[in-house]
């Protein structure tokens, strides 16, 4: 597996705990900034991001920035990115199993570093159980083909 990982300047401290974890995990991953703790735009780094992963550079990614929210909407415009916002370990799972996202948003501002661990490993040692799933997530898919 390998995974993209960026953050505006809001979510730095937490893509380092992250990077970390995936260090951690013996997981495969490129980091995509931003390096600066000065005001940037979080669409400059999510977009390019969500194009890697729906183009298949990169299996999924993490978007960290003050709440998570301006990354996943970001993310969410990319065809082919399911992008889920997350706060909460229950939720990492259930977006894995049931909506298979291929990326992973959280807010800096709203969750510490502990949770953040929790939620990402969860997130990315869940596999999509299929099945009954499938059949939305190709509803998802042939809406965007349209």
């Amino acid at each position: 597996m390998k995974i993209a990982i960026a953050s505006d300047h809001g979510g730095i401290n937490l893509r380092e705990e992250i990077k970390s974890l995936m260090d951690e995990m013996g997981i495969e991953y490129e980091d995509f900034g931003c390096e600066c703790e000065t005001s940037v735009d979080y669409p400059d780094y999510a977009l390019p991001v969500a194009e890697k992963v729906a183009n298949g550079e990169f299996e999924k990614a993490i978007l960290i920035c003050g709440t998570g929210i301006g990354m996943s909407i970001s993310a969410n415009k990319v065809k082919g990115i399911r992008c889920a916002l997350v706060h909460d370990v229950f939720s990492a799972k259930a977006t894995r199993e049931h909506n298979d996202s291929n990326i992973l948003a959280m807010g800096e501002r709203v969750i510490g570093p502990g949770l953040a661990r929790e939620i990402a490993k969860v997130w990315l040692s869940t596999e999509f159980e299929g099945g009954r799933h499938e059949n939305r997530v190709g509803k998802i898919t042939a809406y965007e083909a349209k």
